[in-house]
């Protein structure tokens, strides 16, 4: 289980734009890491809508930003350019990072029971620590509440 202080698991992914990304070039800048469940949902788009419109507040902190999903990248791409999406969107449809960071596991809707995204965010700082950790995050009001971290 990650914690606070622990070496942030190390990740290289693709971004909505087809660049890889990867966590050792970011060394140096503070990270947020956003795992949210579907582009284009609900919960999700409140989330990332959040973000988008908080953004010039976050980048005034120096912080790097990514929401990752189990998406495709071809679906990170319509919902970042419908919803006006500053940031990169990651995708990890083998849920890999997800595991790594803790931000996967059993859900349950409708009494059925599922594994898929558990809605967490994770603050890296510049040493590559994980700093801060948000778990059963509620779409509305989380940018603030990572922003005010980032501070």
């Amino acid at each position: 289980m990650l914690s606070t202080g622990m070496e942030a698991p190390a990740f290289s992914l693709r971004s909505d734009t087809g660049e890889t990304v990867r966590l050792e070039s970011l060394r140096g800048r503070k990270v947020v890491l956003y795992f949210y469940p579907k582009d284009d949902t609900p919960g999700c788009t409140v989330e990332a809508c959040e973000f988008r419109d908080n953004w010039k507040a976050v980048q005034k902190t120096g912080a790097a930003l990514f929401g990752v999903s189990p998406d495709q990248v071809a679906s990170h791409q319509k919902f970042k350019k419908k919803f006006d999406l500053p940031f990169p969107l990651l995708a990890d449809p083998d849920h890999a990072v997800a595991e790594q960071y803790g931000a996967w596991g059993e859900k349950s809707f409708l009494g059925k029971k599922y594994l898929g995204i558990l809605r967490s965010t994770f603050i890296i700082d510049e040493q590559g620590k994980v700093a801060r950790i948000f778990e059963k995050v509620k779409p509305k009001g989380h940018a603030a509440e990572v922003l005010e971290a980032l501070r």
